[in-house]
């Protein structure tokens, strides 16, 4: 055989186990959220994917369900996604989690949450999740007394708080017990108040004025999250101190957020999704739990509700927003 000749069958040979290799079937993710999430949140998540080698469209595909805030929603969006072959489930908050979870035993799920996932029974434990679901999150019961501690440096003399949770989100059963005994240690009055529509929103203000409540706890859910906005706008309308969840509500004119990033949360569901990708079985895989927190005070709005903003609380601030 010429060497020409065989360098040519070489070639093609080549070419055609790059072309089988190209035709071969990409490993699907499937992703899951109460709500579609902004741009910010979801780059985290693919650059997440991205610096552990997988790269959306191009050795990966992900197919996106979203429930827009219709909880009822999501177990048969869950069903759909099984039906998609996928390897993964991706489930951005703990309504996606429960809905994942009942759905397939078998499908390994990557999970994001801002309750303790063992009270909430998603794993056994954080070490040894078990089963086919680990994830990513932070205790609530850390945020609890730090919420009404941060209130009432900013409010020494309030007496009666409001606790905004949605009642749809399991997160509630963890959020609220938490925040009641928090607020029985620091001698405070707890109004838990419930919101899972529009009106409801109105109405959780409404009630608020006429208990005279001092000051308000937004607690973490995708509904609530989403309506950030309109949050502020009410908080604003009704000169209600408020404290929140994440940063986001800060600085859309939120006074108080106080909680972990959102953004590392995603970018860490997106590492461990690449570990399942590559074999690793959830069982094996330790819930990581972020432990960094972030303080962040909107100085102007402080201001517009004619409050003085300690100087040790500001002097503790991770950002001040003026």
């Amino acid at each position: 055989m010429r060497r020409r000749h065989f360098i040519t069958l070489l070639g093609g040979a080549a070419a055609w186990v790059s072309a089988a290799r190209a035709q071969e079937p990409r490993q699907v993710i499937g992703v899951l959220g109460t709500v579609s999430y902004g741009t910010g949140l979801m780059a985290s998540f693919l650059q997440g994917l991205k610096d552990t080698g997988f790269i959306e469209g191009r050795n990966v595909d992900i197919e996106y369900r979203w429930a827009e805030s219709h909880y009822e929603r999501m177990p048969s969006l869950a069903t759909e996604l099984i039906g998609r072959d996928v390897t993964v489930i991706v489930a951005l908050d703990s309504p996606s989690a429960f809905a994942a979870k009942a759905a397939t035993r078998m499908i390994p799920i990557v999970f994001v949450t801002g309750a303790d996932p063992v009270k909430l029974g998603l794993v056994d434990s954080l070490n040894r999740p078990g089963g086919n679901i680990t994830g990513v999150g932070f205790s609530v019961s850390v945020l609890a007394p730090k919420h009404l501690e941060l209130l009432r440096e900013l409010l020494p003399n309030s007496k009666t708080i409001a606790l905004l949770v949605n009642p749809s989100n399991p997160n509630a059963k963890v959020d609220i017990p938490e925040t009641q005994a928090a607020a029985y240690a620091l001698e405070r009055h707890l109004e838990v108040l419930t919101a899972s529509t529009e009106n409801d929103l109105e109405a959780a203000f409404a009630t608020m004025v006429q208990q005279r409540v001092e000051a308000v706890i937004v607690k973490t859910d995708p509904f609530l999250v989403a309506r950030r906005e309109r949050l502020v706008a009410l908080a604003a309308r009704h000169a209600m101190p408020a404290i929140y969840p994440y940063r986001d509500f800060a600085d859309v004119g939120g006074l108080m957020s106080y909680g972990t990033g959102l953004l590392e949360l995603h970018q860490q569901a997106g590492t461990y999704t690449e570990k399942i990708l590559k074999g690793a079985k959830p069982a094996h895989l330790p819930v990581q739990q972020n432990t960094k927190f972030e303080l962040v005070i909107n100085l102007k709005t402080a201001k517009a509700l004619g409050l003085a903003v300690p100087a040790t609380l500001l002097a503790r601030a991770d950002e001040v927003i003026e």
